[in-house]
């Protein structure tokens, strides 16, 4: 599997396969013809990218077993597959669920914690040959302030020095992986908006993306929804597609080339309108 990261901003669509997703959009409970009208709803928007996720990552959400991963994701995985050739991404830090999706027919593995959890997750995504997408995490149970309203934040996160230290830690998961056999060309890196970082902190990643670009890998940006829009403008995440596209215009401009959203016909056209503004320079008008 190979992109083009010249060309033009790949979106990725979320599928949750949970029923605590932050967002409300949770598939779990739905059928499997609910969850495939979803998917070919995305994939009639544009969708580059479907990401298939058995477990909440939200800021307080409780881990699931294993088992339970695999057997939410893996049929969806499967029934995804009969419709479309598209890539699929696992959205997992566990090898084993990482393992089965992929013989399942997945195509990328999404690692929320940067291959730092599951020994074993890195060897899976050598063995597999795929592109792996290394997220930067530092989430901590104790640093989470919940509001009804809005939803979990973290607070008090404290950085010698944000980017910089976001960048290293990454560089820790990247030297790992290669280390372990995967190919540099299969690297994607995510500096983890909404991961242990403070809303001022997820607003100052964005504003400086162009930092992480520098270190000579894509950049997926993933500001879908998130409490840091929540917390900005004081909406629940129903109302948060004008923050989300802000950000990603800004993500995108500042050289993001994946951008994984939930609402995607909407930012799909945020994406090919940044994306056309960008390359505008290049164009000749007459």
């Amino acid at each position: 599997m190979s992109f083009d990261w010249n060309k033009r901003t790949y979106i990725m669509g979320i599928v949750n396969v949970t029923s605590d997703s932050f967002s409300g959009d949770g598939v779990l409970l739905k059928s499997k013809e609910q969850i495939l009208s979803q998917v070919r709803k995305f994939i009639d928007a544009g969708v580059d990218i479907l990401d298939i996720g058995g477990e909440s990552t939200r800021p307080g959400s409780k881990p699931i077993s294993e088992e339970d991963e695999i057997q939410r994701v893996v049929p969806v995985i499967k029934a995804i597959r009969e419709i479309t050739d598209l890539p699929i991404s696992i959205d997992t830090y566990k090898a084993n669920v990482a393992k089965d999706a992929i013989n399942a027919g997945a195509n990328l593995i999404n690692d929320v914690w940067g291959l730092q959890m599951d020994d074993n997750i890195v060897k899976v995504a050598a063995d597999a040959d795929c592109p792996v997408i290394i997220m930067h995490n530092r989430s901590k149970p104790k640093d989470v302030e919940m509001i009804d309203k809005l939803g979990g934040r973290y607070i008090g996160v404290e950085y010698d020095d944000l980017i910089e230290d976001i960048k290293s830690e990454l560089m820790i998961s990247v030297d790992l992986a290669i280390t372990n056999g995967v190919r540099k060309d299969n690297i994607i890196l995510d500096p983890g908006i909404g991961f242990g970082k403070t809303v001022e902190q997820n607003l100052r990643i964005i504003n400086q993306l162009e930092e992480f670009v520098s270190l000579g890998y894509p950049i997926l940006l993933g500001p879908s929804r998130k409490s840091f829009i929540g917390y900005t403008l004081d909406l629940p995440p129903e109302y948060r597609i004008e923050g989300t596209a802000a950000s990603i215009a800004i993500g995108i401009k500042n050289g993001a080339n994946i951008i994984r959203v939930h609402d995607v016909e909407f930012m799909v056209r945020v994406a090919r309108m940044t994306d056309a503004i960008i390359k505008s320079n290049s164009v000749q008008f007459r």
